[in-house]
């Protein structure tokens, strides 16, 4: 394949130089040149894999993940990275920001090179189709967060810088008929070149997502419905896979390493992103995305506790479950909750220790400082002593990265690799689960909300199956009646399915709640210290991001306006 120099944003970048004699020094000169040759589409296909996985594994700021999470009703900030802080200090927001900068960037990098693929003539349909997902995906995205954006469908041969903003209507047109082509000649699951590719199911799920946002909501419920008639998925019901031996669940073993994907026996698994961790293959791996980083806890600083795969290796703690998903939105008997999945408990792992700490009254450990202890500060306070084995009291004590209930889908641990830089497990990005609760969100918008308790009982008669059975179980437990069913029912049976892999801001603004949900949290769950509290949200001006200033400016022959509110 013949090396290709591709635009990073949409703005060209204009690069001076010396011109000839006829031309003033200071005179603006374009010499960037951009080819669009394709020989091997193929590679180009997996490219747009890889640059998807450079996108969402960007780890240059180890925050960025938590910026889809903080400042939402899933997200609290831990010990925070910085690129994330302007999302739940909203004031602070702007378009210099380099979350924001980098998510635009490469969702127009994706579209750019989508666009080679789907105009070449050597390309097959199936190929196109490949691209014409991921092209959508890019700009349902981009609409989702930025609302007006420039639609660029030609291949960019030549510096370009008078982009201006498209409506709305005409985006969305472009992802229906992408999406439309992409289902009719992706391949069935199973039936795909190797099977982290983009089948048929992964653009029905996406293509309900884009018809929900846009309003159009019987299409959403048509076209999601195959993915969950046609038989080709079923919920995990059962234990299965590698870690048998293990303490565990069925709802936890999806998530381990070596059991997540279709060829490992998770029959849930739409879109299952492959990390290929130390193959020497192509596009295999990248950078060290920080996922788990950000989603499990830091307990590797407590004294007593050493990395290991049962506690999902080293974390950083740089993103919390908010109180809202910690303490108030489980049911009892909710298997979702459990300590294998929601992890509240801990206990001393590291081989024959032994050590000592103060609790209050209450049973909360309270640090004390040597200097303290050796002046006698330590009235109303009991020193214990604890050893191998014994329980880590997370559910009584929540720091800001150390120690706190985390979510435990981003966990694994490589021994060859204690510190936990790579990340080296697959990523959940579609499973049988959203589709219920597509179809089901599609219905509540529709009035069917029969139809709506329904699906959402199909995903409850799981998650609450073990519990019903025990002999002191309640059989109607979890069970939810059409009376139940609104949009804010769904939103929360969301996180309580999809939490840690679903984009929360992304499903906030796509469903339009970001505001309701920002001020509900604002209001009731006042997170952690001042610092670390959700501030100066303005509904005029947040559920929207800004455009990046560097493609405002680089784009000097039109105006690309800034969203308001924004500088």
């Amino acid at each position: 394949m013949k090396i290709q120099k591709i635009i990073y944003g949409i703005a060209a970048v204009a690069i001076t130089g010396l011109g000839s004699c006829k031309d003033s020094f200071l005179d603006e000169q374009m010499y960037s040149s951009y080819s669009v040759d394709i020989e091997d589409v193929e590679a180009k296909v997996i490219g747009l894999h890889r640059q998807f996985a450079e996108l969402w594994g960007w780890s240059d700021s180890q925050g960025f993940v938590g910026c889809f999470q903080d400042g939402t009703d899933v997200g609290a900030p831990g010990d925070v990275d910085g690129v994330e802080t302007p999302f739940y200090q909203y004031a602070s927001l702007n378009s210099e920001n380099a979350g924001v900068g980098h998510l635009w960037r490469y969702l127009y990098k994706i579209i750019n090179n989508a666009n080679i693929i789907i105009l070449s003539d050597l390309a097959t349909p199936t190929e196109k189709a490949e691209a014409e997902f991921f092209r959508a995906y890019s700009y349902n995205m981009l609409v989702t967060f930025w609302g007006k954006v420039p639609l660029v469908t030609q291949t960019i041969s030549k510096p370009k810088t008078d982009y201006v903003r498209e409506d709305i209507s005409k985006i969305d047109a472009l992802i229906v008929s992408d999406l439309k082509d992409a289902v009719a000649n992706l391949p069935e699951v199973d039936k795909t070149v190797t099977e982290s590719r983009i089948n048929k199911d992964c653009a029905r799920i996406l293509a309900a997502e884009a018809y929900l946002r846009m309003g159009k909501y019987k299409e959403a419920e048509d076209i999601v419905s195959p993915v969950i008639d046609e038989g080709n998925y079923s919920l995990i019901q059962k234990r299965y896979g590698k870690f048998l031996s293990d303490a565990g669940d069925y709802y936890s073993d999806m998530f381990r390493w070596g059991n997540q994907r279709r060829s490992q026996n998770n029959t849930e698994g739409i879109w299952v992103f492959q990390m290929e961790y130390n193959k020497t293959v192509s596009g295999g791996t990248i950078s060290a995305p920080q996922q788990r980083r950000n989603w499990v806890a830091a307990f590797h600083k407590i004294e007593g506790m050493v990395n290991a795969d049962s506690l999902g290796g080293r974390g950083n703690g740089r993103l919390r479950l908010s109180n809202y998903v910690k303490y108030g939105l489980y049911q009892e008997g909710d298997i979702r909750n459990s300590n294998y999945n929601i992890r509240r408990n801990l206990w001393y792992n590291k081989p024959d220790w032994t050590g000592e700490y103060y609790i209050d009254a209450d049973g909360f450990r309270v640090d004390v400082s040597e200097e303290d202890e050796k002046a006698g500060k330590t009235e109303g306070l009991k020193k214990i002593s604890v050893k191998t084995g014994d329980l880590v009291h997370c559910r009584k004590q929540d720091t800001l990265n150390v120690l706190y209930p985390h979510c435990t889908k981003w966990g694994a641990y490589d021994p060859t690799e204690d510190f936990g830089w790579a990340m080296v497990k697959d990523w959940p990005l579609m499973r049988l689960a959203d589709a219920y609760l597509l179809r089901a969100e599609a219905r509540v918008m529709q009035d069917n909300t029969q139809g709506a308790a329904d699906d959402i009982n199909v995903l409850r008669d799981r998650a609450f199956k073990e519990y019903r059975e025990k002999e002191d179980g309640d059989p109607q437990a979890g069970i939810v009646s059409a009376s139940d069913m609104t949009l804010d029912f769904i939103l929360d049976e969301r996180i309580r399915e999809l939490v840690g892999e679903e984009n929360r801001r992304y499903t906030l603004c796509r469903t339009k709640k970001l505001a309701e949900r920002v001020k509900m949290i604002m209001e009731k769950c006042p997170e952690g210290v001042d610092s670390k509290q959700i501030t100066g949200f303005d509904e005029n001006i947040h559920t929207l991001l800004p455009i990046p200033l560097s493609e405002i400016d680089l784009n000097k022959d039109a105006v690309i306006e800034q969203n308001p509110g924004y500088k």
